[in-house]
């Protein structure tokens, strides 16, 4: 019970707390992929937490004492003294419940959303297609409309989109630099990165972490396709177009190139940060790697620690 109760403190503190601690410093807009990875694992650390401790509160009183001592290769009597449970089956039932609705509003969650941005992305994919015509100097969909615009959809057909207009009122290197940005967002897929965001955030959408990684993962993709379409070229184009682009912006229905935090992305790209250290890159890291793995850390303590004082058998 005492490993159950720390998760869900975890939880809580983490899910709580979290957002404002990541929030605090500016390194995340010097290395969005890094920012983006350390979001994340802390976003579902939150929902990992919250299914072991139901797991945890069932390990004594039910067979999943008998599978994790197999799994570990321990005796099952006394690895379930290490996981007592005060309360008997009425606690461990609790705690089967809680695992039970994590496990299931994540599935179903997942399915729907994952089920519905394909549907989304599908047919917004073919109504371009139809309405407009494939440009093959630009790799890109043209579409017939006054407003300019550029923007990309994921999916089973991915596609670059790019208005008339936005061709017009762009010269050709910054049309180039909009067109890689999108590029950018299809082959890093950053539509899966969007889309594990948005389901955590609907699986527990009442903790400030889980709303604040959505958003600032939805910031840091943008960010991080501007630095990989001017990886190799001048970010002035790029900067330039998002101004012209930013001004007349409406609602995008895809990942988009001027929607998302256009002054700060501006300024960024005029005015290029210092890279962050090896040696800070590699602590960021390691602290986005000990988010992922303290739930599982925690929900395991004391078998580790049952078998590292000898008193479960291994033979």
């Amino acid at each position: 019970m005492t490993v159950a109760a720390i998760l869900l403190v975890y939880a809580a503190s983490v899910g709580t707390v979290g957002s404002r601690l990541l929030g605090r410093g500016r390194w995340a807009l010097r290395a969005p992929l890094l920012g983006i990875g350390t979001y994340l694992a802390a976003a579902w650390s939150v929902v990992a937490a919250l299914g072991l401790a139901g797991l945890t509160l069932a390990v004594h009183a039910t067979a999943l004492g008998g599978g994790l001592s197999h799994l570990i290769g321990a005796c099952v009597l006394r690895l379930r003294d290490a996981y007592a449970t005060p309360g008997g089956a009425i606690v461990a039932g609790l705690g089967l419940t809680l695992a039970g609705a994590v496990l299931a509003r994540t599935a179903v969650t997942a399915v729907t959303h994952l089920r519905a941005v394909r549907q989304h992305a599908l047919r917004h994919a073919q109504t371009a297609r139809l309405v407009g015509h494939r440009e093959p100097a630009l790799g890109a969909v043209l579409v017939d409309h006054v407003q300019p615009a550029a923007y990309c959809v994921a999916g089973p057909h991915p596609t670059v989109i790019l208005t008339t207009a936005a061709l017009r009122t762009l010269d050709p290197d910054q049309v180039d630099a909009v067109l890689a940005h999108e590029r950018a967002h299809l082959a890093g897929h950053h539509h899966r990165l969007l889309a594990v965001a948005r389901i955590g955030r609907q699986v527990l959408p009442f903790l400030p972490l889980m709303r604040d990684a959505d958003a600032q993962i939805t910031r840091l993709v943008e960010m991080y396709a501007d630095d990989t379409a001017t990886a190799d070229r001048d970010t002035r184009p790029l900067a330039t177009a998002l101004v012209v682009l930013a001004a007349t912006a409406g609602p995008a229905p895809g990942l988009a190139a001027a929607t998302t935090d256009a002054v700060q992305r501006i300024q960024r790209l005029l005015r290029p940060a210092e890279p962050l250290s090896r040696v800070r890159r590699q602590v960021l890291r390691a602290g986005a790697a000990v988010l992922a793995l303290t739930p599982v850390l925690l929900a395991l303590a004391p078998a580790m620690v049952a078998l590292a004082l000898g008193r479960v058998p291994t033979a």
